[in-house]
């Protein structure tokens, strides 16, 4: 008994934690996102604003790691917890990964969290669609800066290299843009598997809407013929009726 008072006390701090520093470090991935975008996407900056630069992305990554390494001490499963947060852990291990931290968020939104299957949808379509945009636009970043100082690179500006990201996702493959270096080819295997994953999920959203909504057309239909075969009507029957009078 005082184990699982303990333990109920050590989830309630967590939770605590948890929705104290929602915000914060969804403000956190923002500014990481604001700032790693000036820095590659800035070519004129100046020693000043590099170190500006670098000392907010370090400031942002301490958050993520102080965030990380309390929840994972207020766990009293810290095993189920490591699996369930992968994101978070990206987040403390690869800079890209931070601003996903912003769809998390995003979840937590009153709107995205009930639980009938039309919110689910709602909450499945709504997140994949910023996590698409989130994803081209990161990776478009690290692709471009990886790739155009390098020697016969072809993806030599920003606009490039989004467009090399969105034709890769689509599975077109024009091959007009391609990474040279390789940390680029890299980064492509990684959108390419990202792309598969989402094309999944939403064949799969799609697949669930139309089987809900034939279910919901078959249950309509028996109701219909039920209540059909119930039904007496008035007229009809004279026999009956005259022998009852």
């Amino acid at each position: 008994m005082p184990g699982e008072v303990v333990a109920r006390r050590t989830e309630i701090a967590r939770e605590r934690w948890e929705a104290m520093t929602t915000w914060p470090l969804i403000a956190a991935s923002v500014l990481f996102l604001v700032a790693y975008s000036w820095g590659i996407l800035d070519s004129e900056l100046t020693p000043g604003g590099l170190l500006a630069i670098g000392l907010v992305l370090g400031l942002v990554w301490l958050a993520f790691l102080v965030d990380y390494v309390v929840r994972i001490l207020l766990s009293v499963d810290k095993l189920y917890f490591v699996a369930h947060s992968k994101i978070d852990l990206l987040s403390v291990l690869v800079p890209i990964a931070r601003p996903f931290r912003l769809l998390k968020g995003l979840a937590r939104m009153p709107f995205l969290r009930a639980n009938s299957g039309a919110a689910l949808r709602r909450r499945v379509l709504i997140i994949a669609g910023a996590f698409v945009v989130m994803f081209i636009y990161v990776i478009s970043l690290a692709e471009y800066a990886v790739e155009r100082d390098a020697e016969g690179a072809l993806i030599t500006s920003f606009g490039d290299s989004v467009w090399w990201a969105c034709v890769t996702m689509a599975t077109v493959g024009y091959g007009d843009y391609y990474p040279v270096t390789v940390t680029g080819r890299i980064l492509a295997v990684i959108l390419m598997v990202g792309g598969i994953a989402i094309v999944g999920a939403a064949t799969a959203t799609f697949v669930s809407y139309v089987n809900e909504r034939m279910s919901t057309a078959r249950e309509h239909e028996h109701e219909h013929e039920h209540r059909d075969s119930h039904h007496e009507p008035v007229t009809g029957r004279p026999t009956e009726r005259a022998q009852s009078s």
